[in-house]
């Protein structure tokens, strides 16, 4: 027979094989044991963490007739035929290729007729997010009128694709990630039950690159064995995940937090050098520095021996570092890993966050402290000439001679002022206005229909940020969008959001897109500031003719010309209001008599 994967042959083959999900677990063997079987199960979870194995597991149980406290015996005929994916009964549908509504309505059909051979018939489909909205609603039918002895399991990586729906008419177990302490031992055991040797700390390093999957483990652990010789050893482990070795990182962070940017720099080339990957460079310097961080707080929240490092290391480590420096850090290497995602050059930026890692003092980079002290500097001069004028201004007074009027300098110290005004404004009215000029009801809806498809394209941590605006203008080629409040207003000034939602715009209009913000409690007075500022009342007064005027006899009452003015001013009341209108829209403007 042909080599099989670890992850094949290891396959879980009862429930207390199931790495990491007792709690689970535990509720579907009371489940059989009691005999209170649901018709229908939705697994959801990260990949490789035992959904589909748990939901063959459970078909074998409910059809054992030689259960023992919920667990199959894996024996009689009906375990090994399902086992073997012989039975006839227990139907495996992958939706990724098989997710039309003729597939569904088939089940349907053939979900009525009697199992043959087992108790209960049993369809597991795998990846069911991917069932198309007419399948969905074609299941919905079976879900909710189940045929006897029938039992429906559903595992997906995305429940949040799932209708509510189908959610409501299912149990749903989640499951979780497979921690590296649990994916460690269970390595340990399969490779003691091969008598394979191994280091301990090459499978901390596989345990930790598999990130929660016990299946990516186990094929790292293959490719290990493949590379070694049947021996799993540190460097090799290290070499095929593409992680950092402890020496290289530790070497590599003791330069940056000396602010030794040379070494450090020495240090990247050399690991990207020996082919070290940039990205799990940075994770594994978050990981780094994570640790640091809890045997800073507390050395018990940390498991020193899943670190690769002593206490002796650690210890010395902590003492060159405070944690402002090191929350400052995980910034730095977070931005450079969004970063990195979008260039065909992740040295460069590898290379940028050395030099930034090497300059954080007191939680925040030299770079950005330099400014304040030459605004401080700037500041104590003009006070010093402001202070001087003045007393040039008593001595005259003292003198009785006429004080001399300067303008200039008394303006001067209004525009370091405005200066700071304009900064806490938080808002540009240079990009406002172009989009503002360009507006209409029709784009804002546009907009406004596009919203939830470039929320999904956003990051988790910008998706949040998103969730406290809305767009209130919008063109064919930009948007504006306003913040309910200042310190939200802001944070997103701060961050990259506005070039992210661009992007996010662009690629669903096909065009460039300018996206700009503004707080809602200035929008109205933003409004109107356009339409004055740009002469569009001024506009109509303009345009009247002024053979009008001489065109009126001149034998009218006095009631004649106060109606003319009148008609003229709702008139262009009227063409204001429309023209608001045109640009934000009906239900927005509010039209109010003074």
């Amino acid at each position: 027979m042909s080599y099989q994967a670890l992850y094949r042959v290891w396959r879980p083959q009862r429930f207390d094989e199931l790495v990491g999900q007792q709690l689970i677990t535990t509720t579907l063997k009371n489940a059989i044991i009691t005999k209170q079987i649901s018709h229908a199960y939705l697994f959801a979870g990260p990949r490789g963490t035992g959904k589909t194995s748990a939901a063959k597991i459970f078909a074998k149980a409910v059809n054992c007739h030689h259960h023992q406290d919920g667990e199959p015996c894996n024996k009689c005929e009906i375990c090994k035929a399902i086992t073997a994916g012989r039975l006839n009964d227990v139907i495996e549908i992958d939706a990724a290729s098989n997710n039309s509504v003729e597939e569904i309505r088939d089940i349907r059909d053939k979900v009525k007729y009697a199992p043959t051979q087992a108790d209960y018939k049993v369809y597991i489909i795998d990846e069911v997010h991917m069932l198309s909205t007419g399948a969905f609603n074609a299941l919905l039918k079976t879900l909710e009128e189940p045929p006897a002895n029938v039992i429906f399991i559903l595992a997906t990586t995305e429940p949040h694709k799932i209708p509510l729906t189908i959610i409501s008419r299912v149990q749903r177990f989640d499951f979780r990630r497979i921690s590296p302490q649990d994916a460690f031992e269970r390595m340990k055991y399969i490779l003691d039950q091969k008598k394979v040797t191994y280091e301990e700390k090459a499978l901390w390093v596989i345990a930790n690159a598999a990130e929660g999957g016990m299946r990516d483990a186990l094929s790292i652990l293959d490719q290990v064995l493949s590379f070694s010789d049947n021996h799993v050893k540190l460097d090799d482990a290290l070499l095929v995940t593409g992680s950092v070795a402890k020496k290289q990182l530790t070497n590599y962070f003791n330069a940056v937090a000396a602010g030794n940017s040379g070494a450090a720099l020495n240090s990247l080339a050399d690991l990207l050098a020996a082919g070290k990957d940039g990205h799990r460079l940075i994770e594994d310097l978050i990981t780094l520095i994570r640790d640091l961080l809890l045997y800073h707080e507390s050395a018990e929240l940390l498991k020193v021996e899943q670190t690769g490092l002593t206490d002796e290391q650690l210890a010395a480590m902590v003492k060159e570092v405070t944690a402002n420096q090191l929350y400052a850090m995980i910034d730095i290497l977070n931005d450079t890993e969004q970063e990195m995602r979008f260039t065909t050059h992740p040295n460069v930026y590898l290379e940028v966050m050395t030099v930034k890692l090497s300059q954080v003092h007191d939680g925040q980079p030299i770079a950005q402290q330099t400014p304040a002290t030459n605004v401080d500097d700037a500041e104590v001069s003009r006070l010093k000439q402001e202070v001087g004028q003045l007393q040039q201004e008593i001595d005259q007074l003292k003198n009785h001679q006429p004080v001399v009027q300067q303008q200039s300098p008394a303006a001067k110290p209004k525009r370091p002022i405005n200066h700071q005004n304009s900064k806490r404004r938080q808002f540009n009215i240079h990009q406002i206005y172009p989009i503002l000029e360009k507006a209409s009801r029709q784009n804002l809806n546009k907009v406004t229909d596009m919203w939830p498809d470039m929320m999904s394209m956003l990051q988790p941590i910008d998706q949040g940020l998103v969730g406290f605006t809305k767009p209130v203008a919008a063109c064919d080629d930009g948007v504006v969008l306003s913040f309910e409040k200042a310190f939200l207003l802001e944070r997103a000034n701060d961050s990259s959001l506005a070039d992210s939602i661009s992007q996010c715009f662009s690629k669903l209009t096909g065009t460039n897109f300018a996206v700009t913000f503004v707080p809602k409690n200035k929008w109205s007075q933003i409004r109107q500031d356009f339409l004055v500022s740009h002469g569009f009342i001024k506009g109509q007064k303009a345009s009247q003719p002024l053979s009008q005027s001489a065109s009126q006899s001149t034998d009218q009452t006095e009631e004649g010309p106060a109606k003319t003015a009148e008609q003229k001013t709702s008139k262009k009341k009227n063409d204001v209001v429309g023209k608001a209108e045109e640009l934000f829209g009906s239900d927005v403007v509010k039209v109010e008599d003074n």
